[in-house]
């Protein structure tokens, strides 16, 4: 069962999905995207008030689209078939011989044009169009619509491009300039919420989108800590792939055993420490027959194979290394931390209902608490 929400009247800051700000979700939404990581920390001061990501976005499309159509948009190759008088490309036989095109002094062709009417450039003309629905300055959104229209009148259609998104995208030496103006676009797409209802501000509750919001609040830390982590100190490593320690094994496993891939992993230079971070979309405790409130049970074993399936008698520190399961709340914080066999592995939550100033603080705290790390040695961006 879903939860209809109507806020079409109200402000960004009271509109909830669930018990979630929107505007918590878009804060997720910047930490997650491509976006984030080319600004780095030059606008991070949106942190502070989110519900202006959108005027960002909006700000930065169009600064990115006004310079590509200064110097001309990026061309691309579309095939094309038609009947023509001379050879060009490929000539498709088959196809002229059941026509009898020969007879006209006709033949059927395939070959690829150069066009400016792109998927790329679709693209990012459906997201100004995107972005003229969203609460945006009137300006910006008349910004939105004069450059909808002069992408329009070089050719580039409105039929948005079916599964297309900038991370399908790669980017050459010709095209890199692109590249900021799809992440761009590629955010203005995620602002505007899933939904099963008609109309912009009409959401459903957090059960019907779970696995998305999973995956965002995933995306959502490891981008963050990527940006926000000094990179001389501190490396950060999203969606890694762990492998079994493996002596002998029989002819027909590797087809069935299950692999391991974690969500985060931050490792300090400095001390060679390690932190494996698993980020689940629940309330990191449950109840039981005996008590109110007990941590899952399958979460901890999970954390538990990670850290000593990767322990090596040659590297000493694999066998010290640091686990978290990160939850996210909407009430009270939690930082629990049990050292399991030389292994800490802490239960952490970052609570989604706070200010955008406070969930960043939060996430801070965390990593300093992990690694043991004093104030005035703590390395990151502010």
């Amino acid at each position: 069962m879903s939860a209809e929400v109507d806020v079409s009247n109200q402000h960004y800051s009271s509109r909830r999905l669930g018990k979630i700000p929107i505007r918590n979700l878009w804060l997720l939404m910047l930490y997650a995207s491509d976006l984030y990581r080319h600004l780095g920390t030059s606008k991070v001061d949106v942190e502070d008030n989110p519900e202006a990501i959108a005027d960002l976005v909006a700000e930065i499309l169009c600064h990115q689209v006004e310079e590509r159509l200064m110097r001309n948009l990026s061309f691309g190759y579309e095939s094309k078939v038609a009947v023509k008088s001379r050879v060009r490309g490929r000539i498709d036989l088959l196809t002229t011989e059941r026509q009898r095109l020969l007879e006209k002094g006709k033949i059927f062709c395939r070959f690829d044009e150069l066009t400016v009417d792109t998927p790329r450039n679709r693209y990012v003309r459906s997201a100004l169009e995107q972005l003229t629905k969203l609460n945006i300055k009137a300006t910006l959104a008349r910004k939105c619509r004069v450059l909808m229209l002069s992408i329009e009148r070089l050719g580039v259609s409105k039929v948005k491009p079916i599964n297309f998104s900038g991370k399908s995208v790669r980017f050459g030496r010709h095209d890199i300039s692109d590249q900021k103006m799809v992440a761009a676009a590629d955010l203005a797409f995620s602002l505007a919420l899933p939904t099963e209802f008609n109309g912009q501000f009409h959401l459903t509750s957090p059960d019907i989108k779970k696995e998305w919001l999973r995956k965002l609040f995933e995306k959502a830390i490891a981008g963050f800590y990527e940006v926000a982590l000094d990179k001389r100190e501190w490396r950060v490593s999203p969606g890694k792939q762990f492998f079994w320690q493996i002596i002998d094994k029989s002819p027909g496993i590797d087809a069935i055993i299950p692999g391991m891939k974690t969500d985060i992993i931050i490792d300090r230079h400095s001390s060679g420490d390690r932190l494996v971070i698993d980020t689940k979309f629940n309330s990191v405790t449950t109840s039981s027959m005996y008590r109110d409130e007990v941590i899952r049970s399958g979460y901890l074993y999970q954390i538990y194979a990670y850290l000593r399936s990767q322990e090596r008698d040659c590297a000493s520190k694999s066998q010290t290394s640091i686990g978290m399961l990160l939850h996210p709340t909407i009430d009270k914080d939690i930082t629990e931390m049990v050292n399991i066999q030389h292994h800490p592995i802490w239960f952490c939550t970052v609570n989604l209902g706070e200010s955008a100033v406070s969930i960043r603080e939060r996430l801070m705290q965390i990593i300093q608490k992990c690694f043991q790390v004093e104030n005035d040695k703590f390395s990151y961006k502010k």
